[in-house]
């Protein structure tokens, strides 16, 4: 049986109810939106499970390895985001599973592409202290300069490394 997809929200909308969510955790929590952090902490984990007196001596991940990888908001929030996006899809009738691209570069080649593409994008966001959300909406709302130069630097390296990669 085939389902319809619901429409997607009016982007104007989609928007407004951003805005909105950015707000209330400001208000609720005292910080904003981000989610690479999650990524430090969950390797800093990890490295507490495989390699304990390494990690807590490292300069980087030691300050964010802590024995209990629910222990922090962020940890939370990553949580929230995934199932509150699985439910959404399902619900919209949007739920499957799929590889996008163009079908011609072959699949090894667009996983590969995503894989790398994805690395350097956290990378990126590691050393701006902060990911689109964190740093690019969270510091945004708060009017900081290093935002609006993380999202100026991030939509001009998209559109150049997308015509370096047409077709991929």
């Amino acid at each position: 049986m085939t389902t319809t997809p619901k429409p997607f929200w009016n982007p104007w909308l989609a928007g407004v109810a951003l805005g909105v969510t950015l707000l209330v955790t400001f208000l609720l929590t005292g910080h904003g939106l981000g989610a690479t952090g999650f990524t430090t902490r969950l390797s800093a984990w990890l490295g507490l499970q495989i390699a304990p007196e390494a990690t807590q001596a490292n300069a980087y991940l030691g300050a964010m390895a802590r024995p209990d990888i629910l222990d922090g908001w962020i940890t939370w929030q990553v949580i929230g985001v995934f199932v509150g996006a699985l439910l959404a899809a399902f619900l919209a009738g949007r739920l499957r599973v799929q590889l996008d691209g163009a079908t011609r570069v072959g699949t090894g080649k667009r996983i590969a592409s995503a894989l790398i593409g994805g690395l350097l994008a956290g990378f990126g966001a590691r050393i701006a202290a902060g990911c689109t959300s964190g740093l690019g909406l969270s510091g945004a709302a708060t009017l900081s300069i290093a935002a609006f130069v993380f999202l100026g630097a991030f939509f001009v390296t998209g559109l150049i490394v997308s015509r370096l990669v047409k077709g991929v």
